[in-house]
This record gives structure tokens, C-alpha cells and sequence, in this order.
């Protein structure tokens, strides 16, 4: 985008078109966040009501009460902003911000389709779990300033369950990382492309146990019930934020929700193929690699594709707080310590071993893969276990050099080769012995 805008005003690698760029990116994540809470504001009060034998929002919008959320951040804004006397004014204001930009920083690496990122990292599955942590500062700055015990309980209760569970949540990420060999979100999206068969969740019985022990820990590190202990009203009046009122409050929900839409795409992306649907219609017809209008279209319909399957992730978890009692605090931590954290790591010796052994999975029968696309790690995305393996292609001299050639413009001359070959070590012709021997049957 910023070398298209800059080929607009004619000054190829200015740095005005790398700043609008940002700027346009920025606005875009804004509005997912912004708008993503607007909607599962709504699908939370549809949900519990359902759940509840309740209709929920019925009135405000139409029947479904589509404006119910709007209405609501119209009275935040117009409620009075109060500060507590005993509190630290600065950092008492400061902490909702801390926590939103937390949110929204950690979607710059979040991949919605192929090449639909606002910064595309090798290291995005470190950057987006590293920069999610972060939120929690904004929550122990919201309890430590507000001069409240009930708001200092809260947030030393948060402080210890997001560090407590990102060991095993850590521990979770490893194995569809250590599949694909990279970190890159979107080469792990596309080495899943195709059936869904080649979706990491089926590779093996262990990667699919290690999907749901993910999604207990990521539920628990944005502090969802029945792991809100955080805010548990029942003990500590709301928890962290309860000395907030009107817009700063509502920063906080921005924050966790757009935290609860974040490790569903996180989710989505490393086991349930990204933006690749169950069937490869882009793929089938051929706009998925064709370019231009048709292969915007292909991208298009994978981002739809992506937010629907995050969205069902948001409304299981909404799900899971209507449904389940909150836990203790000493619940809470011994779920994460006793269980999560061993059973992850049984998992994931698992998932190794049945990779080390080369053990048949759906994800070796590759249908619909299509040729590699054009990314860092060509190494990893060739198909495994196949006699016609479709390799990345390389560029000519590379292709050259592999297969022990050299172009005609490069080729030594006959005397030059005549002394290279008698200079050659005894090492290699017992490699090329030994080669030959590995190929004979």
C-alpha cells in the first residue's frame, strides 16, 4: 500500500506513503475493535437471554434490538466522569487506556487473509501473544490507583492468573508452530489451505486435545468467566474497575472483548485453517492464485470466512460464562498448575512423537493443496510424504546450485575443471559412495 501511494504523488520510497499506510491500517483495526464490541455487546445480551429462557434486547432497533448497544454508549458518554478523592489522578486515568492499547496494539500482527495484515512478521505468534499480556498492566494500574481494596483485590487476582496461564497457553502455540516449522501467521494460514483435512486440529489425536487446552487458557487470560475472578461482583462489588464510571469504563469492555475476538483468530489461524473454509471453492475455480479483481475476491471471501469462524469462538465463550459457575480463586490456579500446564506438556511430547515417527495423519493425504505460496519459509511448505512433492519454486541460479550445476555463462573452463576435480578431498567421494549406496534399493 505505501509503494502504491507513493507512485501516486510520483516520489517512489518517500516516507509519506509509509505513514498513510500506517494511518489507514490503524483505522481499519480500530474500527474491528470498536465495531467487534458493538456486535458481541449485543450477542452477549442475545445469548444469555436465550439461555435463560429470555428474549433479551427486543425493543430498542426493531425487534431484534440492533441499537441496544448504541444506546448503552450513548449513556456512557453522557454519564459524569468521577474521580475518587483517595485516588492517583494520572495513573487512575491512564490505566484504561493501557489495557485498550494493549488489544489493539497485539491485532497489528493478526492475519484476516493471505497477505491482509497491517505488519507481516516472522515472529507473529511471539509479538501477538507478548503484546496481549500487556493488558494486564492497565488493569493493576486501574486497581493500584483507584485507592479501593475491593479494585486492589481485583487486579492482584488478575495479575496472578494471566502470568500463571500463560505458561501453558505458551506451551499450546508451540505445536501447530512446531508443524508448520515458522511463526509467520499467515504461512501457517496457507500451509493449511485446501480440505479441511488439512487443518492442524486433525494432524494428530494430541494436537486436538492441545486445541481445547488452548482455548481454557485463552478464555482464562482474558479473563472471561468462569474465570472472572477479577471482577467478581459477588465478592469484590465489580472488581478493578469499580471505581470507573461512563467512557473509561467502557474501555475496559472494548478491551476484553476485542482481547475474546483476538485469541479466537489466533485460534482459528493456527488449528482451524485461517481463512481456508472446509471446501476450497477459491481454490476449485481458481481465483485463490489468479490475481487482480478475482484474487481480491478469493481474499475477500477468506477474511469473511476468518471473522465467522472468530465470531463462533466469541459466542462459545459467551456461552461458557452463562452456563458454568465461577470458580474460586484457588480454583483457578490450581486448573492452570495441576492440570492445564501437564497435560499440555504430555500433548505436546505427543504431537512430537508422532511427527518424529512420521506417523499417518489426514493432513499427509494434502487434497486441494495447491502450489506454495510465495513466503519466507519455502522449506516448510512443501508437502511431506508425497513422490511428486510440489517444491517452491527458486530462482534459476538457486535451482542451479542445488542441482550441482552452474548456468553455461558460469561454466569453468576445461583445464579449470580438470584441476578443481583432482583438488577435490577424499571426504567427498565418500559421501557421493555413501549417497549412492542410500539410493540403491
Amino acid at each position: 500500500m505505501a509503494e502504491f501511494i507513493n507512485s501516486m504523488i510520483g516520489q517512489e520510497g518517500a516516507t509519506f506513503g509509509y505513514v498513510v499506510a500506517a494511518l489507514i491500517h490503524c483505522v481499519l483495526l480500530l474500527h474491528v475493535v470498536a465495531v467487534g464490541a458493538l456486535i458481541f455487546i449485543w450477542l452477549e445480551r442475545k445469548v444469555s437471554g436465550r439461555i435463560q429462557d429470555r428474549l433479551g434486547p427486543t425493543r430498542v432497533g426493531g425487534k431484534f434490538g440492533w441499537l441496544q448497544t448504541l444506546a448503552d454508549g450513548i449513556k456512557l458518554l453522557a454519564k459524569e466522569d468521577v474521580t475518587p478523592d483517595g485516588a492517583d489522578q494520572m495513573l487512575f486515568k491512564l490505566a484504561p487506556y493501557v489495557s485498550f492499547a494493549a488489544s489493539f496494539a497485539a491485532f497489528l500482527a493478526l492475519p484476516f487473509s493471505d497477505g491482509w495484515v497491517a505488519n507481516n512478521i516472522n515472529s507473529a505468534v511471539f509479538f501477538v501473544l507478548a503484546v496481549l499480556g500487556l493488558e494486564v498492566f492497565g488493569v493493576i494500574l486501574a486497581g493500584y490507583a483507584s485507592g479501593s481494596k475491593w479494585s486492589l483485590f481485583g487486579a492482584m487476582r488478575e495479575a496472578a492468573q494471566v502470568v500463571s496461564y500463560e505458561i501453558p497457553l505458551g506451551l499450546c502455540v508451540v505445536v501447530p508452530v512446531f508443524l508448520a516449522g515458522t511463526m509467520n501467521l499467515v504461512t501457517i494460514g496457507n500451509m493449511q489451505a485446501g480440505w479441511f483435512s488439512n487443518w492442524f486440529l486433525l494432524h494428530d489425536p494430541f494436537t486436538f486435545c492441545v486445541f481445547w487446552i488452548f482455548f481454557t487458557c485463552a478464555t482464562a487470560s482474558v479473563n472471561r468467566a468462569p474465570f472472572d475472578l477479577a471482577e467478581a461482583e459477588s465478592e469484590l462489588v465489580a472488581g478493578f474497575h469499580t471505581e470507573y464510571s461512563g467512557l473509561r469504563w467502557s474501555f475496559f469492555f472494548m478491551a476484553e472483548y476485542g482481547s475474546m475476538f483476538l485469541v479466537s483468530g489466533l485460534g482459528v489461524i493456527l488449528f482451524f485453517g485461517g481463512w481456508n473454509g472446509p471446501i476450497p471453492i477459491m481454490h476449485i475455480i481458481g481465483w485463490a492464485d489468479s490475481g487482480g479483481l478475482t484474487g481480491y475476491l478469493a481474499n475477500l471471501a477468506g477474511c469473511v470466512n476468518f471473522m465467522l469462524k472468530a465470531t463462533v469462538g466469541v459466542t462459545v465463550m459467551m456461552w461458557i460464562r452463562w452456563t458454568l459457575p465461577r470458580l474460586r480463586i484457588d480454583q483457578v490456579i490450581t486448573t492452570c498448575l495441576k492440570y492445564c500446564v501437564p497435560l499440555a506438556s504430555a500433548c505436546f511430547i505427543g504431537a512430537v512423537g508422532w511427527e518424529v515417527l512420521d506417523i499417518w495423519s489426514p493432513n499427509h493425504l494434502h487434497l486441494g493443496t495447491a502450489p506454495a505460496h510465495t513466503v519466507n519459509e519455502k522449506w516448510a511448505t512443501a508437502p511431506r510424504g508425497l513422490p511428486n512433492a510440489i517444491e517452491p519454486l527458486m530462482p534459476e541460479s538457486e535451482q542451479h546450485s542445488k542441482d550441482g550445476l552452474l548456468p553455461e555463462s558460469e561454466q569453468p573452463a576445461p583445464e579449470q575443471a580438470e584441476t578443481a576435480g583432482a583438488s577435490q578431498p577424499a571426504r567427498t567421494s565418500l559421501l557421493s559412495a555413501s549417497s549412492q549406496q542410500e539410493e540403491s534399493p
